[in-house]
């Protein structure tokens, strides 16, 4: 099989496109023949060592496709299986291995492609609006990066539990996808802080250092932060009291790992999604798609925040 190794970490150009040999189950895991792989800023950290790995590794953490092999012990999954997965390393492949316990099926009416796009960006939008900060009817969210995939994700998740949903984009053209997701009010990020000061009930975050302080100034008294990413860079240390002088505020530093530790919690994130998805209530916009042997125009892409919605690589 062909996979993307990372052999010493580096910019993007540290993504070898190399043959490796066709994995075979261990007691308990199923090989998957890879549909499609997501790409997401965590796979930037692992290729740039802003989370370490022990080297060479294959990178890359979701994905979808059918099984193909099963390994001793596995009774709920079934060669011929359509199934995706999150938090998984290895997923940029052609040939994947994953625990059984960790592979939810894609149910019919949702394509493999669609499911390897909902799976990361999909259950950590399920988990900020349903867990980090359950989003109540009239509710005032704030959605950073309305435009890109975890944003469009965020605003559609916090319109269907009835929130009122604001939110930052760099351009007119992003401005026309936040609104397609369901904005109310889209803004751009020099303004934001003076239109919303003291406005919000949450803050969801992904952008980091560019866009905390004003964040933190546009919450009400007891308000939420949820900073569950750093696309521009990590926020520096804070001084706890900062949040007191501000409103009694809450900080969180929420990951995905931990809202979908348990199998159940899994199981629903997912089953929601794809239950939202079949019946139009959810849209995945998949913006591009590369072949697997391009990962690195893909992380370029990325990282240079010249793309919207979800990318994925197509072995």
């Amino acid at each position: 099989m062909h996979a993307i190794v990372v052999s010493a970490q580096g910019g993007p150009e540290v993504l070898e496109y190399v043959e490796r040999p066709d994995p075979a189950p261990g007691e308990g895991e199923v090989v998957v023949d890879v549909a499609a792989s997501g790409v997401n800023f965590i796979d930037i950290y692992h290729r740039s060592g802003a989370y370490p790995l022990d080297l060479p590794a294959v990178i890359g953490s979701e994905g979808a496709g059918v099984v193909s092999a099963v390994g001793d012990g596995v009774r709920d999954v079934a060669v011929g299986d359509t199934v995706a997965w999150a938090n998984i390393l290895g997923s940029y492949a052609e040939k994947a291995v994953v625990r059984a316990e960790r592979v939810v099926p894609v149910p019919e009416g949702v394509s493999a492609e669609v499911a390897a796009a909902t799976m990361l960006q999909g259950m950590t939008a399920h988990y900020l609006t349903h867990s980090t900060h359950e989003v109540r009817e009239g509710d005032h969210v704030l959605v950073h990066a309305g435009a890109g995939g975890m944003g469009q994700l965020l605003i559609q998740l916090a319109k269907l539990r009835g929130a009122k949903v604001y939110t930052t984009v760099s351009s007119a053209e992003k401005e026309k996808l936040a609104r397609a997701a369901g904005a109310d009010e889209v803004l751009r990020y020099e303004n934001f802080a003076e239109a919303l000061r003291g406005k919000i009930d949450v803050v969801y975050d992904g952008v980091g250092a560019a866009t905390f302080d004003g964040g933190l100034e546009v919450l009400r008294p007891r308000g939420l932060m949820a900073l569950y990413g750093a696309a521009s860079g990590p926020v520096p240390p804070l001084d706890p009291q900062r949040l007191n002088r501000s409103g009694s505020l809450f900080l969180t530093r929420p990951t995905l790992t931990h809202y979908i530790a348990s199998r159940e919690e899994l199981s629903w994130r997912a089953s929601d999604l794809f239950e939202w998805i079949a019946s139009g209530q959810l849209t995945i916009n998949v913006s591009q798609r590369y072949a697997l042997a391009d990962a690195q125009q893909a992380h370029e892409d990325l990282a240079a925040r010249r793309t919207t919605g979800k990318l994925l690589l197509i072995p």
